[in-house]
């Protein structure tokens, strides 16, 4: 079935103005997270994907930061500032500048409600392209208490009526507001211009556009959503909420793209978290922004991997931390205990257990036993180590970079290795060992007496 939307053009306008002083924090609520991007990120994100090919943000007075980011996720797209709280209508012609422009469609959207899917929005703007003014989305709420309710005539909605002015009957109704709308743009500021503040805040409220609509002989449409889309980020206890609901969605995405999760609760994802088939990803598993995970690969328990891609059929953990950068190629394995970054780990490689490896190249079916660390920075710059194909680094080594290991080379146990080992050397940097007999029962026999004494 064709998208009605499709060939309109269609400007986004983001509300996020607000501060949130519920959250108790000197960041922006719109700046807070949720699986791994920021609310205003998520709300552009979906407002791009439901085909919007203009946006533009509003944000408060001194609110730079905001400002930041949305330039930061959406370059090129207009900011403009609120500069006085007089209500939502308010907020939306502040961006006057842009709604002026010759757009179909106008969506407006709230930068703490980033749950809402591309297809909701694409679905609230179909009513514009069959005649509708103005559509309105809103949800069945389980317990409307506290939220405007939409009152219709047949299938066209007349008047947004908060609780507090609603009558016995208007308040039985469930059907409620979920605040996001959209507005033909041939009508957007002329209806917007007309409301007027009639509450006693000396307020305008975006709500109002329905009436005035209505008034002006037009059509308002209500489109419908899950109530979890709509729902909006005041305090941390709503952002958990928020949180939640994306790691459902982000699990069972997994799982139906062919992913098993031993136990889905407890691992949590990313917003762009790629996870390949047939990859088994056991419990208590954290993955941050920039992962991917190729087919057929296991990420065992208890184990965070942030910026990284494993290959296929690579196995990782427990207890194993992939840092910005890491790359592992087809079948190589990093163990329990285990930290890479900025590491390239070539094919069949192994770092089996208790080591770390930053800023490195280790080729094809290396070995790395317990213990070995490559010495990367030395207090001012970060120094690269090069690993070859085959090489066996034995327990308890220090590479001190810059530094290569050669291939087929083998450096031996609890060495100290400050110079490049040529291709099938075998180097030991270690002290020669010094065995002195009977020493070591008249070394605890004076230590106990001195204990004694």
């Amino acid at each position: 079935m064709s998208d009605p939307a499709a060939s309109r053009s269609c400007l986004t306008v983001v509300l996020a103005a607000g501060e949130g002083t519920r959250m108790r924090s000197a960041l922006p609520k719109v700046l807070h997270r949720a699986a791994g991007r920021t609310l205003l990120g998520h709300v552009l994100a979906a407002a791009r994907e439901a085909g919007s090919c203009s946006l533009a943000v509003v944000v408060g007075p001194n609110r730079e930061d905001v400002a930041a980011e949305a330039e930061r996720l959406a370059p090129g797209a207009p900011v403009f500032v609120q500069a006085e709280r007089l209500g939502t209508a308010h907020a939306v012609l502040a961006a006057r500048e842009a709604i002026g422009s010759d757009y179909d469609d106008v969506l407006i959207v709230y930068g703490d409600t980033p749950l809402v899917r591309p297809e909701t929005l694409k679905r609230l703007r179909a009513p514009l392209a069959h005649g509708a003014s103005v559509a309105v989305l809103g949800f069945e709420a389980q317990d409307p208490t506290g939220y405007g309710r939409l009152i219709s005539e047949g299938e066209s909605l007349v008047a947004i009526r908060e609780e507090k002015d609603a009558s016995e009957e208007e308040r039985a109704i469930r059907l409620s507001n979920g605040g996001l709308m959209a507005v033909a743009g041939r009508h957007a500021v002329g209806l917007l211009e007309k409301i007027g503040n009639r509450n006693a805040k000396g307020e305008f409220y975006l709500t109002d556009v329905v009436e005035v609509a209505v008034m002006s002989g037009l059509a308002v449409a209500i489109e419908q959503a899950a109530e979890a889309e709509v729902q909006g980020v005041n305090t941390r206890a709503q952002l958990s909420v928020v949180e939640a609901e994306f790691q459902r969605r982000l699990r069972a995405a997994a799982m139906e793209n062919g992913a098993t999760l031993i136990a889905p609760e407890t691992v949590f994802f990313s917003h762009d978290t790629k996870i390949g088939r047939d990859v088994l990803i056991e419990p208590n598993v954290f993955f941050g922004e920039g992962v991917s995970v190729a087919d057929g690969a296991v990420i065992h328990a208890f184990s965070h991997l942030e910026g990284a891609h494993v290959g296929e059929g690579v196995s990782v953990g427990p207890f194993a931390r992939l840092r910005p950068g890491t790359r592992m190629a087809a079948g190589s394995k990093i163990g329990n205990f285990c930290e890479a970054k900025n590491a390239e780990i070539g094919e069949g490689a192994k770092l089996n257990h208790l080591t770390y490896v930053g800023d490195a190249t280790v080729g094809p079916r290396a070995n790395l036993g317990a213990g070995t660390v490559t010495c990367n920075y030395d207090g001012v710059l970060k120094h690269r180590t090069t690993i070859g194909a085959d090489a066996f680094v034995g327990v308890h080594s220090a590479l001190v970079a810059p530094v290569s290991v050669g291939e087929g080379a083998y450096v031996g146990t609890g060495s100290v290795i400050i110079e490049s080992v040529p291709d099938g050397a075998l180097a030991i940097a270690r002290a020669r060992q010094v065995t002195k007999e009977g020493r070591g029962a008249e070394l605890k026999a004076r230590l106990k007496a001195e204990k004694g004494g």
